[in-house]
């Protein structure tokens, strides 16, 4: 079992609540009082501890490997997933996955980062860290999606485009920037949500929507905390310290109106019921759709231009 440190207190209370709960069963003691007041015990201080995570904390969270990943919210939430394969120039990247599907009766194309939950399915996935042709299979997905005007659906969790030397060789670069670009101007409605990691470049490839929405306890940033505590102390075990300057939660993007809305996560974290957090994510899903399909292809465009033009902008004092 995949424990975090500060899960630990929490997940001891309710180890005792069912130790006790097996002795009232087996011995036929009566513990009813206790069992109720460790259980509201456990209960505040599971409010309490999660209402009060760090940037690091949440940072752990967002990596957890029980978190809901693309292919379960397609298994889940979706109807009639047809996967395609493939960029068509070099070969199928299995760190992306995509394909068309219908929620609730309306058709999507969903594209997004697939991670593994063990070595061997991160080994295929390779950490849910795409090379260019995973992004120009995106890309080429996205361009049929505009064809047929079917709105896009972007799931972004990833540490970052895959930094090796045969990625650089075939343009991750380009690869991301072209991305960029075609995205900008695509005449349907885009909605992109950080389910767990948005890192980089690797991250925004995926990122250029209407809607940019962000569970709960996700982070997206420029650089992982360990990739910046490298570049400013030479020493990635300072990543604690780098991620409380980042800047990089749900909380602190939505105050700079980098994203459009968080997406609130069972208590504790979406690992503990990956069900009800991807049942609340279709539903805001479906209500940001309902919104953007009154606007024209035109509007879309226009709309998601203003909304990047947007971010960072500063007054100089006279």
């Amino acid at each position: 079992m995949f424990v975090l440190e500060f899960e630990k207190p929490i997940l001891a209370l309710k180890s005792k609540i069912e130790e006790l709960k097996r002795l009232q069963e087996d011995e036929k003691i009566v513990l009813t009082e206790e069992i109720k007041k460790l259980e509201k015990k456990s209960k505040e201080l599971e409010i309490t501890t999660c209402s009060n995570l760090s940037s690091w904390e949440k940072t752990q969270l967002s990596r957890h490997p029980l978190r809901p990943f693309s292919l379960d919210f397609i298994e889940k939430c979706t109807e009639g997933f047809i996967e395609l394969h493939g960029d068509r120039q070099f070969r199928d990247d299995p760190s992306i996955v995509g394909g068309f599907c219908k929620i609730e009766g309306i058709s999507f194309l969903v594209v997004g980062h697939q991670k593994g939950r063990n070595t061997t399915e991160n080994l295929k996935r390779n950490f849910g860290m795409p090379h260019p042709e995973g992004y120009r299979k995106a890309l080429r997905l996205m361009k049929l999606a505009n064809k047929f005007r079917i709105p896009i659906l972007t799931l972004i969790d990833t540490a970052g485009a895959y930094p090796g030397i045969g990625a650089e060789e075939r343009g991750q670069s380009d690869a991301i920037a072209v991305n960029l670009r075609e995205m900008a101007g695509f005449a349907v409605p885009i909605i992109c949500i950080i389910m767990g990691e948005g890192g980089s470049g690797g991250a925004l490839a995926l990122g250029v929507g209407n809607r940019v929405l962000m569970f709960e306890h996700s982070i997206y940033s420029v650089i992982t905390p360990e990739g910046c505590a490298s570049i400013l102390w030479r020493d990635g075990s300072m990543a604690r310290e780098a991620s409380k300057n980042l800047k990089y939660t749900a909380q602190d993007l939505l105050g700079f109106k980098i994203i459009d809305q968080i997406i609130p996560e069972p208590l504790g974290g979406s690992h503990n019921d990956p069900q009800k957090a991807l049942y609340s994510m279709k539903e805001i899903i479906l209500s940001n759709y309902k919104e953007l399909a009154k606007l024209s292809g035109t509007e879309l465009i226009e709309a998601r231009y203003q909304k990047f033009r947007q971010i960072g902008e500063f007054v100089e004092a006279s």
